[in-house]
């Protein structure tokens, strides 16, 4: 297959749906040499921050000279994004020629009875025997969807992750905080060590399946800790924040490219998985890779400014928790500035809350469509927004849309694109490339 090939393969297994359960992808490694047991994983789950804890824990390791793999999803603009090796993409010829090793497999199971394995699983299935074949040291794995029957978890890892626990995917992971945070708290393995930054009802779920499978459980905001100093000028592209981080092991001096309160945990999250996995091997984490790691990292469309005068910024607030965030951060690095939201969101996101925490900041709010099979009804979200302001636009197209959101702007305004991460990809596109 060439690369354009592979990836309409790909794109054609959605059809699949989501279809959770282990079976098929375990069937699959087992015909691929199970690629997953060479390899050193770190698991990272969690409703909100996994991609950025994941980032942040791949970008230490990598600090610290381990060939590092990361694998995370959805992707903003190529499909190579996933696959990461020391922050370099697969080659699109390396994808192409392991498509075409792959398939044949899924040809002989459905041939055999086995159910379709879905695009999920063929791409985790891709991910482990890229990394086992290209020797990684360590592998920095991001759970798609919940952990106990996602594809992700036919692994043993080093140190399992779960980084929050808040109401989202209902329609797969159950109706409440509890019962979400016991399908997350499947990636706690019997005597791994896990860490995790939740509170409430879900920390309770999470420590017990910790001690039901004798895990040592550290905790962010106990055990691990960080203390916030103030906001720095970063070039004329956006800020990073500076805090003090207490660890396990060492304390540590953070300048963070990344904005927002959230990410300091997501960072002391980080810190904590890292240093657990060094101790193991009777090690330190070594300071200045974590320093040197989490100054260098990056993880677009995340509280990420892409212009100024007026300030544009993308943000994949997909859900209530992360709209919350984006609040917060807004109110926090932009005090007494006026705003324009360009928000578009799935069928299936808590749409009232989303907006609740937004609309009441914005002078105007411009929707928008995703480009994704579950933007349902999207002109539906305007309905909400008019709530709470009459300058309401609507506006299906991206491109016009983020137009119509620069003409309003003034120059001190700050023009924040959010919602579905599929929607954000989008707009860096067209804000990239007008």
């Amino acid at each position: 297959m060439t690369y354009d090939q592979a990836i309409a393969y790909l794109k054609g297994l959605t059809k699949f749906g989501i279809n959770l359960g282990l079976g098929r992808i375990q069937e699959l490694l087992h015909r691929l040499g199970n690629p997953h047991r060479s390899l050193s994983i770190i698991h990272i789950g969690g409703t909100n921050g996994k991609g950025s804890t994941t980032a942040m824990t791949a970008g230490i390791l990598r600090a610290a000279g381990c060939k590092t793999g990361m694998f995370t999803s959805p992707h903003l603009h190529s499909y190579t994004e996933r696959f990461l090796i020391n922050g370099r993409p697969i080659p699109r010829t390396k994808l192409a020629q392991l498509i075409t090793e792959i398939s044949p497999h899924l040809d002989n199971m459905t041939a055999e009875g086995f159910e379709q394995p879905t695009e999920f699983e063929v791409s985790t299935a891709l991910a482990l025997l890229y990394f086992a074949r290209e020797k990684t040291d360590y592998v920095v794995l991001e759970v798609g969807l919940g952990g106990a029957i996602d594809s992700t978890n036919v692994i043993t890892p080093l140190v399992s992750v779960i980084t929050n626990v808040t109401l989202d995917h209902m329609d797969y992971l159950g109706g409440t905080v509890e019962e979400i945070a016991r399908v997350k708290a499947g990636i706690i393995k019997k005597g791994i060590p896990a860490v995790t930054a939740a509170e409430g009802v879900a920390l309770e779920v999470i420590q017990q399946a910790a001690a039901a499978n004798h895990s040592k459980l550290v905790l962010v905001g106990r055990d691990v800790t960080w203390q916030s100093l103030q906001l720095q000028p970063r070039d004329n592209s956006g800020a990073c924040q500076q805090f003090k981080i207490k660890g396990l092991q060492n304390h540590y001096h953070i300048q963070l490219p990344l904005l927002g309160s959230h990410q300091r945990i997501n960072a002391a999250t980080a810190v904590a998985a890292v240093e657990i996995l060094f101790s193991g091997g009777g090690h330190p984490a070594p300071a200045t890779a974590v320093v040197e790691g989490l100054r260098t990292v990056q993880w677009p469309g995340r509280m990420e400014i892409v212009r100024k005068n007026p300030t544009v910024l993308l943000d994949g607030a997909h859900n209530h928790a992360g709209a919350r965030a984006l609040r917060q951060a807004l109110l926090d690095y932009f005090p007494g500035r006026r705003f324009i939201f360009v928000l578009g969101m799935l069928a299936d996101k808590e749409r009232a809350k989303v907006v609740a925490e937004l609309a009441p900041l914005a002078k105007a709010v411009i929707v928008t469509r995703s480009n994704h099979p579950r933007a349902g009804d999207w002109t539906n979200l305007a309905e909400h927004v008019k709530k709470y302001l009459e300058d309401v636009v609507i506006q299906e197209d991206i491109q016009k849309a983020v137009q119509i959101a620069l003409d309003k702007a003034q120059q001190e305004d700050i023009l924040c694109i959010t919602g579905s991460l599929y929607m954000v990809a989008e707009a860096r596109t067209a804000l990239r490339h007008p």
